[in-house]
């Protein structure tokens, strides 16, 4: 996927998640799971969420994942952000298996030191 396609189906699927429409979400987002990757299609849905975030519009974001992401999906977009949170922590000088693990099931586990850097960008 280069960034032309990043860019038009980000902007589709954004577009189909203001509707508040399940049907016209799921079916673009069926449509982007058969021209792409799982990796790309969560990166897809990633710049999608920030995209509504920047617009301030977080009831959005939580209809997105309440009716239209997918257990699969939302497995790899946890995989994705726990990898870059998981680095962020190290470069903010953490210790892994000390401040901060991941579980069997890919979900972060902070304790309250790591909670604070992640809270404070």
């Amino acid at each position: 996927m280069n960034q032309f396609e990043l860019e038009n189906a980000s902007k589709k699927m954004t577009l189909a998640i203001r509707t508040r429409n399940p049907q016209i979400s799921t079916d673009i987002l069926a449509a982007l799971q058969t021209l792409y990757s799982l990796e790309e299609v969560a990166g897809v849905m990633l710049v999608t969420v920030e995209r509504l975030l920047f617009w301030s519009d977080s009831e959005a974001v939580v209809w997105t994942v309440r009716n239209v992401i997918p257990p699969q999906l939302m497995s790899e977009i946890q995989r994705i952000t726990s990898v870059a949170v998981y680095q962020r922590l190290i470069g903010k000088g953490l210790i892994p298996g000390q401040d901060f693990s991941v579980d069997g099931h890919g979900k972060l586990l902070l304790n309250d030191r790591a909670k604070t850097a992640v809270l404070a960008h």
